[in-house]
């Protein structure tokens, strides 16, 4: 997937989990939607590091589309 695509793919997450979130700040949110956020977080979490692997391959002068999708377990284990 190209960087507009990959930015588009998180515009899009980030819509819907705005709406998760404001259902939830009024606690309209059921089990299923607890879920379907929390696989949001952990998809928004890969499409960055994606992104990021993107630009870094581009900026070493790599081919960015050698980038790939890391598991949830990597992408959910960095620290800040």
């Amino acid at each position: 997937m190209e960087d507009p695509g990959v930015l588009k793919h998180i515009n899009e997450l980030s819509h819907e989990e705005e709406k998760l979130y404001s259902k939830a700040g009024q606690g309209e949110l059921d089990r299923e939607g607890k879920e379907r956020l929390r696989v949001i977080e952990v998809e928004l979490d890969q499409c960055w590091d994606l992104l990021h692997q993107r630009r870094a391959r581009r900026s070493a002068g790599m081919d960015p589309n050698e980038a790939a999708v890391r598991p949830p377990d990597v992408v959910e284990g960095y620290v800040e």
